[in-house]
């Protein structure tokens, strides 16, 4: 592993002065590094295209940026495959250029979020290499999962058990024995149990706090400890909501996880101010408790809206539950529509029959249209973009913090035309193509209006663009009223300067529309059916879609109300 000294030592201000709780009400970027920008031509994004538009993301009004891995890696899993964690990989930067990246947005007003990976690392990992060949019952394999076999000669793998991506959960290695991941063949998951893995992470956290971080976003946070016992459950036991009891399933959101984020919330709270951490947990809301308590990471994702249908009742019903469990947790509630992991909120709101479909929906939610090769029947993308436009208002409305995912300011949808030859999601390799994966929403994003990448570099993009996407760049909206990109601008601004206690008071609305109040005397409010209605009294702060007074059908406002 790569042990470069780190640049600083990030513990000399008030651990609890004001900017211990940047957090609870940030606007958050996320950054898909290789999709981003592109400084040197290679096709993939870099630190330096980072570098390069951070004057973009300070006019933008961002708080923050998570930016996903940028480790050394094989690129099985877009990288989350991690080859090291304590280093760059070198097709995107250095350790030095993530440095000066760091003080630029630092000197921006802007904090930084990294990924960590704690559930696997890659197959090409110094560790996973070392257990290769150490062989069984060695201390090496006990960094990772390792069972013999069923049948007569161990040709059979230990469970009948399906990875995230398709296909068998358990691969075998050369002498015999088959070794557990999760997620893709190439991502061995650890073995949290052993004492080398836990002391390892902390050094890797440190090494990363040490050199400017403000904060991390665990990725699988819920999956990290398994209760593995020698008789494996089948598939059908671990499927079954009901085969074991409440933080005792054998490999999902068990209770004993928040020991080993306890131990991680000691070293964050070593820093001053203390490092933030951000759960990504796939668990009931009620769940989502543990991750968020300051004694364990402090915040968690909190995806109800983006596995929610277009309803004006079953947003203001998570809205409602998600800051009653942040008032319980002691933190403050999180709203993301769109990720790198799922289809874009534009498509998703624009596919109408799924919109009608019984809620919750799958946060994978528009693959099969993908699947078809794009634009069909049921789907509408300029009711998506409209509705998409009005959610996100509402959200930055809201208190808490708000995650955005890079290109939904210039209103992208998910990118449907990519050759089966060029993909590079494992979900499409492992599933055989019956689910095309997430690679429609990884696009390198369009910076001018043409190009051989739309200005994402000077050659072509590692993922094909479209050739409409030169509609939605940032030169061509960039100052435009009414543009998307000034829409969130404008909303960022203003969210700056209204921005009060993580408060709200629900107003009486017609049926289909979502009204509240914020402190300080200013109302969001949100149409969601298809008439307008009348907007409330007051100044006109901003409004998604233009109006003489009434709120158009699909669109969302802010109003300072008389006092």
């Amino acid at each position: 592993m790569t042990t470069t000294q780190p640049v600083q030592d990030v513990t000399n201000t008030d651990p609890n002065g004001p900017d211990a709780d940047w957090w609870r009400q940030a606007v958050v970027y996320q950054i898909y590094p290789r999709s981003f920008a592109d400084a040197n031509g290679d096709g993939i994004g870099d630190l330096q295209g980072i570098i390069s538009r951070i004057d973009y993301l300070e006019r933008l009004g961002i708080d923050a940026v998570w930016l996903s891995p940028f480790y050394p890696s094989a690129l099985a899993d877009g990288g989350y495959d991690v080859d090291d964690y304590r280093d760059i990989d070198p097709r995107i930067g250095t350790l030095p250029e993530f440095d000066a990246m760091v003080e630029r947005l630092h000197a921006a007003g802007i904090k930084l979020i990294i990924d960590i990976v704690p559930n696997h690392s890659s197959n090409r990992h110094a560790w996973f290499e070392q257990a290769v060949a150490a062989g069984p019952g060695s201390p090496e394999r006990d960094r990772y999962i390792f069972r013999d076999g069923r049948g007569a000669d161990g040709e059979l793998p230990p469970s009948d058990w399906q990875s995230i991506f398709g296909g068998p959960a358990w691969t075998r290695v050369p002498d015999g024995q088959w070794y557990l991941h999760l997620f893709a063949p190439e991502q061995p998951d650890w073995n949290w149990q052993n004492e080398d893995v836990r002391t390892d992470f902390l050094a890797t956290l440190k090494f990363w706090g040490d050199r400017g971080v403000d904060g991390f976003r665990i990725d699988v946070a819920h999956a990290l400890t398994k209760d593995l016992p020698d008789e494996l459950p089948s598939r059908a036991d671990l499927e079954d909501g009901t085969s074991f009891p409440e933080g005792a399933h054998p490999i999902w959101d068990r209770d004993e996880v928040h020991e080993i984020y306890a131990e991680w919330r000691r070293l964050f709270n070593s820093y001053a101010p203390p490092l933030a951490a951000v759960a990504e947990a796939w668990v009931p809301a009620h769940r989502r408790i543990r991750y968020a308590h300051p004694e364990s990471l402090g915040q968690a994702f909190n995806f109800d809206l983006l596995q929610a249908p277009w309803d004006a009742d079953r947003f203001r019903t998570i809205i409602t539950e998600n800051l009653d469990l942040a008032r319980q947790s002691g933190a403050s509630s999180t709203w993301v529509f769109s990720n790198h992991d799922v289809v874009r909120h534009v498509t998703r709101f624009g596919l109408i029959a799924q919109n009608d479909a019984e809620d919750p929906w799958s946060p994978s939610a528009g693959r099969e249209w993908l699947r078809a090769g794009g634009p069909a029947d049921g789907v509408d993308l300029e009711v998506g973009l409209k509705r998409a436009r009005a959610a996100t208002l509402m959200a930055l409305a809201l208190p808490g913090s708000a995650y955005l995912y890079q290109g939904e300011e210039l209103g992208l949808s998910e990118v449907a035309e990519i050759p089966d030859d060029q993909r590079q999601d494992p979900t499409f390799f492992r599933t055989g193509g019956e689910d095309v994966g997430r690679d429609g929403c990884r696009v390198p994003l369009p910076w001018t209006v043409d190009g051989p990448s739309y200005g994402f570099g000077p050659g072509p993009s590692h993922l094909p663009q479209p050739e409409w996407f030169g509609r939605y760049a940032v030169q061509l909206q960039s100052d435009q009223p009414g543009s998307t990109l000034e829409l969130y601008r404008r909303a960022m601004e203003l969210r700056h300067r209204l921005q009060g206690a993580e408060e709200l008071e629900w107003l009486d609305a017609e049926d289909q529309v979502l009204a509240f109040r914020r402190p300080g005397g200013w109302v969001s409010i949100t149409n969601f059916g298809d008439i307008p209605v009348p907007l409330p009294d007051g100044e006109l702060l901003i409004i998604t879609e233009r109006t003489d007074r009434d709120l158009p059908a699909y669109a969302g406002a802010w109003v300072k109300t008389p006092e």
